[in-house]
């Protein structure tokens, strides 16, 4: 796909630790994880996502993740979706979820769930997804906020 910035290139990743924290520190992801033990986890998220979208600029710089859990036949959950703030408003967003949701089964298959940053809520409804009164949560986390 081309943009104001030039080609972008997606492609399915595994990323570092230290590659997606230098992403999230170019993002507003950045503010949605909590601070305990912040390392190790993103360790352990970018290896165990069963979806590792990454969109690269050409000079291979990354500027749009998506990270999703899927059973391939149902539902994709996007724990992550992230564009760099130099690049947003270019089609990013939108062709990673297009993405996922193809590598995942496509359409006509899978449900796509994932909670939306207020902010991001535009986005996400410009795209086609609607709110859904029918989640559930547990959650006894305290978390101290901060941002990478």
């Amino acid at each position: 796909m081309c943009d104001k910035k030039g080609k972008i290139n997606y492609r399915e990743e595994r990323l570092t630790a230290d590659e997606y924290i230098d992403f999230l520190k170019r993002t507003d992801l950045g503010s949605q994880y909590p601070k305990e033990r912040f390392e190790e986890r993103i360790g352990k998220l970018v290896r165990n996502v069963s979806i590792s979208l990454v969109a690269r600029d050409e000079t291979e710089k990354i500027v749009g993740v998506l990270f999703g859990l899927t059973d391939f036949c149902y539902w994709l959950y996007v724990t992550d979706l992230g564009v760099d703030r130099d690049y947003e408003r270019n089609g990013i967003g939108s062709m990673l979820m297009k993405k996922a949701h193809e590598i995942a089964g496509g359409e006509k298959d899978i449900a796509v769930y994932l909670i939306a940053n207020e902010n991001a809520i535009p986005f996400y409804k410009k795209i086609g997804m609607k709110m859904a009164d029918d989640v559930m949560q547990y959650n006894k986390i305290e978390w101290t906020e901060f941002t990478v």
